[in-house]
This record gives structure tokens, sequence and C-alpha cells, in this order.
């Protein structure tokens, strides 16, 4: 039995030490924002922040887990008012959306450590694939949210509306 912090509540999984982080998060915690993309760690779909960093869960152990600190996408911002997410909104850097939640984990994490990343930092740091294309846009929403954070500017747009469930608003 795995014990960890997953979005700073601790959490107990009955699963075998070798299944894979992702797993436990999408179907024991039902915390599907996490995507499977390559199952290799590659892609970035999955990435999650642990003790800090910017790690792929599809290639993490909930034994290599244990007794750390997990942060998913729906533990950094409830309310998608986090500012990298404000900015990838605000620069239009998100297309069809697959990738989202992992790139904005990596982007999360690099600006937790590194307050003014160049292009370079920012293409180093989020090796995250892209389908759509959108790494010009991405590089300018990254920049955008390390202003945002060192309080030199701000982002007037509203998150995106949540998804309502029927009969519940």
């Amino acid at each position: 039995m795995a014990r960890l912090t997953v979005n700073n509540q601790p959490v107990q999984y009955r699963l075998e030490d070798d299944t894979p982080l992702l797993w436990a998060l999408r179907d024991a915690a039902n915390l599907t924002g996490t995507k499977y993309g390559c199952g290799t760690g590659e892609c970035g779909a999955c990435m999650v922040i642990v003790d800090g960093q910017a790690m792929p869960s599809c290639t993490l152990s909930l034994g290599e887990a244990e007794g750390r600190n997990v942060t998913t996408i729906e533990g950094l911002s409830g309310d998608r008012s986090h500012p990298v997410q404000q900015a990838l909104v605000a620069e239009q850097a998100i297309q069809c959306g697959f990738c989202t939640p992992g790139i904005v984990m990596a982007a999360a994490a690099l600006l937790t450590t590194n307050a003014s990343p160049t292009d370079e930092d920012i293409a180093r740091a989020i090796t995250n694939i892209c389908r759509c294309g959108v790494y010009p846009r991405l590089t300018r929403a990254i920049q955008r949210a390390a202003r945002v954070m060192r309080g030199e500017e701000t982002i007037s747009a509203a998150p995106p509306p949540a998804i309502v469930a029927p009969g519940a608003g």
C-alpha cells in the first residue's frame, strides 16, 4: 500500500507498488486531467509535479512515489486561475487541449524555480509534444505567466467557464 500526498491530501493506494502513478491517479483517484499519451514518459501528457519537479507519471511507480508530494492539474488551481492557465488562454496557446494539462504542469514547475526564464530555458523545460504546434504561442504564454507571477502584469481574462453537471446550476 503506497502512501503519498496528492493535491495536499494524504492518500493511500491499495495497488501494487509497480503500478504507474498515472493509473493510480486516473483510475483509483478519478483525477483524469492527467492524460495518457505515449506510456514512455516522452510526450509529457501525463506530467505532474512531484516534490516541486515536473515528472511524467506514466514512468513513476507508486513505490517510487511513496511519501512524496504530488500535484496534478486538478490540484494546481481548482478555478483555472493559475497564471500559466490564464496566460495560455490569453495567448491563444491552446488548440485541441489534450496536451495542455501536462504543459501547464511543466510550465508551473519551471516558473517555481525560474522566475525569469529565457526562451532557451522554456525550450529545455517544456519538452511536451503538442501535435497542434502551438510552440511560439506557448513560449509567449509562459513568458507572460512569468511576468504575472513577478507582479509586472495582470491578465484580465476570466477563467474559462467550468463544466456544470445537468441540474447543478
